[in-house]
């Protein structure tokens, strides 16, 4: 399985999916491209350091999102991908760029979903006293990390965490569990069931 990765600034989940690769861990699945929407960026050094094709595609140049985003199918699907990872990437993608890849555009979230969506999901963790959070593999649907969980792993809250102590013991668990849910769709173990996914062994 193709996937491309798009990227908007560091990638260390990118870079953990490309480590998975090198050390034969990701299964059928291998990274073809990575496309980000800021030129410049880290994730990009790390995506030409492993020798995988890159593309920049700045957002402030098209027209509208929907233009944008006919654009990054193009691209994608120029490399062939057929599974698409977002891996820091800032932006919402359209409806139509969904359609494009059904049930095939994922994402890691800094948190137990439903717990804490959106933004600095960390901070809210702290705020609200949780005792345990995590993160979260998903389905990207039109809502905000609103779509069905393909995996989980949890992350105590200790005493004495900040907001970067905690999201450098999630990240940990992020730069594992990200590339296992590639490798599991890859190799055709993930099964939906309407909001209901189930993972094989």
């Amino acid at each position: 399985m193709n996937v491309g990765v798009l990227v908007s600034g560091s990638g260390t989940n990118l870079q953990a999916i490309l480590d998975a690769g090198a050390r034969g861990q990701l299964g059928q699945a291998r990274v073809v491209v990575v496309v980000s929407n800021v030129a410049g960026v880290r994730a990009l050094e790390r995506a030409e350091a492993a020798g995988v094709a890159t593309a920049v595609l700045p957002h402030r140049q098209f027209p509208s999102r929907q233009a944008f985003d006919e654009a990054l199918v193009a691209t994608l699907r120029a490399q062939g991908v057929e599974l698409v990872a977002l891996a820091g990437f800032m932006r919402i993608v359209t409806p139509a760029f969904l359609q494009a890849f059904p049930q095939r555009v994922i994402n890691v979230h800094p948190a137990l979903l439903p717990a804490f969506p959106g933004i600095h999901a960390q901070k809210q963790a702290l705020e609200y006293g949780a005792r345990i959070t995590g993160c979260s593999v998903h389905f990207v649907d039109e809502g905000c990390d609103t779509g069905p969980i393909i995996m989980q792993a949890a992350v105590p809250v200790l005493d004495g965490d900040d907001e970067a102590a905690l999201t450098a013991r999630i990240l940990v668990e992020e730069h594992r569990l990200y590339p296992a849910a590639i490798r599991a769709l890859a190799d055709g173990r993930v099964t939906v069931d309407g909001r209901r996914v189930t993972v094989r062994p």
